[in-house]
């Protein structure tokens, strides 16, 4: 997205909702009145998740006098984690872990179904504005590699099919369901057939 598109998707005010001000009170809570800007990260969370997956600048702003500290402080700490979205992304914000389990495992490969499917390039909403994907370091799963996060969900033990099919369901807007897709039970080990019939792990 370009720096014009995501100027012109900039609201020019921001608030919380009626229930995330109850949510924001409840955090503060947690700390001292005198470290009431530690609370900035999970007021982050809230603004993201209030506006579309994303933080938009005016977030920032109400944010930073909501805790009484500089906006430049907020910024800063907005841009330094990928966690933290500050253009649009999609409905289904794809993020695929390109670290070197997940590597050499195949995520090359995903990443470029991604440009088939999504957008050509990272960080782009897709032509119907549903998808937009990106490459992210490790989201902690290498033991289910290769693997993608779709908004809040892991979708583990990937392969071309099982990913084609994946990105398929949420460019109809029907998103399969996550987890394993080699049918492992969270970390453990992959299950094998014995010549009876009987699996072992």
């Amino acid at each position: 997205m370009s720096l014009k598109q995501v100027h012109s998707e900039q609201p020019k005010e921001f608030k919380f909702s009626n229930e995330n001000l109850i949510k924001a009170e409840e955090i503060l809570k947690r700390y001292p009145e005198k470290n009431r800007k530690s609370a900035v990260m999970p007021f982050l969370y809230l603004a993201q998740r209030q506006n579309n997956n994303w933080i938009p600048l005016a977030a920032l702003k109400y944010i930073a006098k909501y805790l009484s500290m500089p906006y430049i402080s907020v910024y800063e700490i907005a841009t330094f984690y990928t966690m933290y979205n500050l253009a649009p992304v999609g409905k289904h914000f794809v993020q695929v872990c390109t670290t070197t389990p997940c590597l050499i495992r195949g995520a090359d490969k995903i990443v470029k179904l991604c440009k088939e499917k999504i957008s050509p390039n990272e960080n782009k909403l897709s032509k119907d504005g549903i998808c937009s994907w990106m490459e992210v370091e490790c989201l902690g799963a290498c033991v289910s590699a290769p693997m993608i996060q779709i908004n809040d969900d892991y979708y583990e033990d990937l392969d071309e099919k099982s990913t084609i099919e994946i990105l398929d369901s949420l460019i109809k807007d029907k998103p399969l369901k996550p987890g394993s897709y080699r049918g492992r039970k969270n970390t453990a080990p992959e299950k094998k057939q014995l010549k009876n019939g009987e699996n072992y792990a």
